[in-house]
């Protein structure tokens, strides 16, 4: 599992328990007040006028000044995200059993031994009925796979999951694995008819636009490092979206995974985890972190709209049994970016990357041929109603996931100096198990 000469890990417990101390502090520094900050970035008028408008804006009559630091206290900070955080978050712990066969030489026969063993990760809550105590739970696939299981699926089929507060054996809650894709690293759970979740205090996540985050945000995580139970971390994004390769926990297959690179405490057991905005709306799923002599702080979280959209598709195709895929649209066309830039967004005063991505093949035969054309330079895609205007190669790719049969997509695209609008409708035949 190597990038470079530094090795990338997936962030699972094997129930190995290492005490680690971390801490989380939020200010801003850097010798000028926010006012003059403000200033620099356009804004004219007294500083009277500024903090009338930060109420105006949003930013709340809740909102304090202590120095050059902002204080939010109308709920946004590290101290709401967090808790908001540990109410849609659970931790997870597997069961295995794996059967090992030894002697058998020199025509004797041979013996074996099956013995148990356990792991343990976290999740996210992502669909809830409180009223019926059902829940369907987002976390890593690794989570839940382990390639000497003696599951013809390799799949644990004793799941617990437990809420924060709540992590002792009389609050267990069994869960079901309804399907997930080693491809994307991201599994679906199922829990019908808890008691617990139907009197817990428990909300489903709320989920942030991962193509909004921003480098220097705030990146809270919450899960269960080293299986000592749920608890937060604090760092910030340092990138808001690369991407990395690894070897799956097949221990045979190479996947590259679009991820956001925070600087974000995670450990073993971190698995599967919330990664969540300053108002704990969440923008990823924390998955994996580098280890290596001289690193320090670089982990990994697979963005929301890529775990969304994944989620979204093994609810809609999986039903824990017959199919247990992610059933992805490919209709055909490989796009590239051809120009990239980096501009200053005017609303937010932040740098953010534009890239102009243009169709770079189509294969004959597929979906896309005769309607999309090598050269179109694709503007939007609009899939059921939501339309994401294309700044980013990934946002195409992404937008495939919420494909289903039947449906239509529409793209914008600029061919020869024209805008056209071409429409495309997904039939089974292009769904491809992942």
């Amino acid at each position: 599992m190597k990038k470079k000469i530094t090795s990338i890990i997936l962030v699972l417990s094997l129930l190995a328990s290492v005490l680690m101390f971390s801490g989380c502090e939020i200010s801003v520094s850097n010798g000028k007040s926010a006012y003059e900050i403000a200033v620099e970035h356009g804004f004219t008028g007294t500083e009277e006028e500024w903090l009338e408008s930060l109420k105006a804006s949003g930013t709340g009559s809740n909102t304090t000044l202590e120095g050059d630091i902002i204080i939010n206290t109308d709920g946004s900070g590290a101290e709401y995200a967090a808790n908001k955080g540990l109410m849609s978050a659970v931790s997870i712990y597997t069961h295995f059993q794996r059967t090992v066969s030894y002697g058998g030489i020199f025509g004797r026969p041979g013996s074996s031994s099956t013995y148990d063993y356990y792991s343990a990760g976290s999740g996210v809550i992502y669909k809830l009925d409180k009223a019926t105590g059902s829940a369907y739970i987002i976390t890593n696939y690794h989570v839940v796979y382990d390639v000497n299981s003696n599951t013809s699926n390799k799949i644990s089929n004793d799941i617990k999951v437990y809420l924060y507060g709540m992590e002792s054996d009389k609050y267990a809650i069994s869960a079901k694995y309804i399907g997930g894709s080693m491809t994307y690293d991201i599994a679906v759970l199922y829990v019908e008819n808890s008691d617990i979740l139907k009197n817990a205090c428990v909300a489903e996540v709320t989920v942030a636009d991962s193509d909004e985050i921003i480098v220097g945000q705030n990146a809270i995580a919450v899960g269960n490092p080293e299986a000592l139970g749920l608890s937060a971390t604090c760092g910030i994004v340092s990138v808001s979206s690369e991407y990395i390769q690894m070897t799956a926990p097949d221990n045979a297959t190479t996947v590259t995974l679009r991820v956001v690179r925070i600087d974000t405490a995670v450990n073993g057991g971190n698995s599967g985890g919330g990664l969540y905005d300053s108002k704990g709306n969440l923008i990823g799923i924390v998955n994996a972190k580098i280890v290596s002599d001289g690193v320090e702080n670089i982990s990994y979280a697979i963005p929301s709209n890529v775990a969304i959209g994944i989620a979204d598709n093994i609810i809609f195709y999986c039903d824990g049994e017959e199919n247990q895929n992610v059933q992805r649209a490919i209709i055909g066309i490989s796009v590239e970016p051809s120009n990239v830039k980096t501009v200053i967004n005017e609303k937010t005063g932040l740098l953010e990357i534009i890239e102009t991505v243009s169709v770079t093949t189509v294969n004959s035969g597929s979906l896309a041929d005769g309607v999309i054309k090598t050269g179109d330079i694709i503007k939007s895609v609009t899939i059921g109603g939501t339309t994401k205007e294309v700044t980013r190669r990934h946002m195409v790719i992404d937008m495939m996931l919420k494909a289903r049969e039947g449906d239509v997509i529409e793209f914008v695209v600029l061919r020869g100096g024209e805008e056209k609008t071409v429409s495309i409708t997904i039939t089974k035949d292009c769904l491809t198990s992942y």
